[in-house]
């Protein structure tokens, strides 16, 4: 953030208070790039379906509830978030600078940093959110970082800004609301996973979350997984909860300068956060970058 700004204390998704003036991101190529380089589609079927949750996991703020009809068109959204590989493609075309790199900074879990890493700012009444000078897409915990061996993890540190300039490059955009909620279920009705009703069936995770007891002592490796990571769900749609929030392009709530995520991250888990089902949200400025925020196009 720059000098002077603050932070929400939300312990999802802390934000930018800048407003979402400045910096902004560099114009896409005026040419889009509609030649294969869209992640690979699903086609969903339209239809009517029952969108949001009333159930106890359900967070009334949020804005969840109540459940109702929504009709949406048939579509075709990515199978898989962006990777670092394919964003990588649309900034070596454009000349793209993140909002993240424009500012010169971004947030990243404690856990993720080095034990010797300097001492950064904390999110007050979320300390595990660091503002740490040089974090960005490029090197996802900061300086010393990079994505070498990731190429197929999905991207992190892009604002809203920047995931609108890469569709639109791409040929794509952003999901709305509705569209995305449809596609995660993958055809099932007012489950809260996209397998079903249990979180873990068999005891076996089908999905990257915060794996001990949050946020200190993880017993698995805290950070993104590959975007086909677990089993697809009915539509073949992979990682649509857990791994990292996707923005989408709809408002948060009406006349909301916040644009809505959905999804959930590697760092949700039930001690604090239980934003890892297809009905969770949760919102976030335009200009703001977290390491646990990605994106998934649809076809425009």
């Amino acid at each position: 953030m720059e000098n002077g700004d603050a932070m929400s204390d939300h312990c999802c998704s802390p934000h930018r208070d800048g407003g979402g003036a400045t910096p902004g991101p560099a114009a896409p190529d005026p040419t889009p790039a509609t030649d294969g380089r869209l992640p690979g589609l699903v086609d969903v079927p339209g239809g009517v379906f029952l969108m949001g949750s009333d159930d106890a996991l359900a967070y009334p703020a949020d804005g969840e509830g109540p459940v109702r009809e929504v009709g949406v068109d048939a579509f075709s959204i990515a199978a898989t978030a962006v990777t670092n590989e394919q964003f990588a493609r649309f900034v070596d075309a454009t000349g793209h600078v993140t909002d993240a790199e424009q500012f010169g900074d971004s947030l990243v879990f404690v856990g993720l940093l080095a034990p010797d890493a300097p001492p950064t700012r904390a999110v007050a009444a979320a300390p595990w959110w660091r503002q740490v000078p040089g974090a960005s897409w490029r090197a996802p915990e900061g300086p010393g970082s990079t994505v070498e061996g990731r190429e197929d993890h999905p991207v992190v540190h892009v604002s809203h800004r920047d995931a609108v300039a890469c569709a639109a490059w791409a040929g794509g955009r952003l999901p709305t609301e509705p569209e995305w909620e449809l596609a995660a279920r993958g055809g099932l009705v007012q489950q809260p996973y996209p397998w079903g009703s249990e979180r873990e069936p068999g005891g076996v995770a089908r999905m990257k979350t915060f794996a001990g007891t949050f946020p200190g002592g993880p017993s698995e490796p805290v950070g993104t997984a590959p975007v086909d990571a677990y089993e697809p769900n009915g539509f073949g749609l992979s990682n649509t909860t857990g791994n990292v929030w996707e923005w989408t392009s709809g408002s948060f709530t009406a006349g909301d300068p916040r644009f809505t995520l959905r999804g959930g991250s590697y760092l949700c888990h039930d001690s604090y956060c239980r934003r890892y089902r297809v009905s969770a949200r949760t919102g976030n400025t335009a200009d703001t970058s977290l390491g646990h925020t990605g994106f998934r196009l649809v076809r425009a």
